[in-house]
């Protein structure tokens, strides 16, 4: 039986740097995990061991660091642009380049000390195709939100082994992982950020819910109507159960108010949601 090499690539994972600015008070700071996947003509190295086309993953990490001093206090959709641009035409073999990015918020506190901003992350994946150009993906993941009413479930399908009661007024809470397409490698990447996270906020508040799945259409439509530079959502929303607590045990009434927060199971929602307009989608989602 012949064996035949396939799809392959290789990068340095989970690149921390920090970058300070002290050029205006309060200070601020640029707080990233930065991975890197590069493909391209890497056939020898792994028929072979020929390692004449392989940038040490080693030098992938430095690369990382001098483009942090060098590009200073940037978007994170321009860093990563800017890094995957420079693998691909820059480097000999290497075709397609994949940034992807993991953004740490923190709150000035004072004129040089900051505080960690919750645990909300902004997330960029950048892919530079030498065919294709660039394709940007922004998003943000772990945001949690919950409505404590204005939610129902009801009506769903049955058999043999459902158990679970209808209820026509529950908590619904959820830890938002969105990623969403833009439609060029040009923008306001700031802007178009905090737009598209408003209207999660505003979609899901303003939303009277009869399923999680209903939600997640009405955060990705308000996503496109307040983002015009996106044309793609793809949302994953876990079910975060909040369940009544029995206390009549202990001859107590529980009207809605005392919950068990259970963190597993759950049920995971996914999606997409598209502009009628929306080109193909490219390498941006491989």
């Amino acid at each position: 039986m012949m064996a035949v090499l396939g799809e392959n690539r290789y990068g340095k994972a989970e690149v921390r740097v920090v970058h300070v600015d002290r050029s205006r008070q309060p200070h601020t700071i640029r707080d990233w995990n930065v991975s890197i996947s590069l493909a391209g003509d890497m056939r020898e190295v792994h028929l072979s061991g020929a390692n004449d086309r392989v940038l040490p993953t080693d030098t992938q990490k430095n690369t990382v660091y001098a483009f942090a001093q060098r590009l200073g206090n940037v978007e994170p959709e321009v860093f990563a642009l800017a890094l995957a641009r420079h693998f691909v035409d820059d480097r000999a073999g290497i075709s397609r380049a994949r940034v992807q990015l993991d953004s740490y918020g923190w709150n000035p506190i004072g004129p040089h000390s900051l505080a960690r901003a919750g645990g909300e992350i902004r997330t960029v994946t950048v892919i530079q195709d030498e065919q294709s150009g660039s394709w940007v993906l922004g998003g943000l993941r772990e945001l949690t939100l919950l409505n404590t009413t204005d939610s129902e479930f009801w009506g769903f399908a049955r058999d043999e082994y459902t158990t679970l009661a209808e209820t026509t007024d529950r908590m619904l809470a959820t830890s938002v992982e969105a990623r969403w397409r833009f439609r060029s490698a040009d923008c306001d990447w700031a802007a178009a950020h905090d737009k598209a996270r408003q209207a999660l906020l505003d979609a899901f508040t303003g939303t009277y819910s009869y399923s999680l799945q209903q939600s997640l259409y009405a955060m990705g439509c308000r996503v496109l109507a307040e983002a015009p530079q996106v044309c793609e959502v793809r949302l994953a929303l876990p079910n975060k159960h909040h369940f009544l607590v029995d206390l009549s045990p202990f001859g107590l009434p529980n009207d809605n108010e005392v919950y068990l927060a259970a963190d597993r199971p759950y049920g995971l929602i996914e999606g997409q949601v598209l502009a009628e307009d929306a080109p193909e989608p490219g390498p941006a989602w491989s």
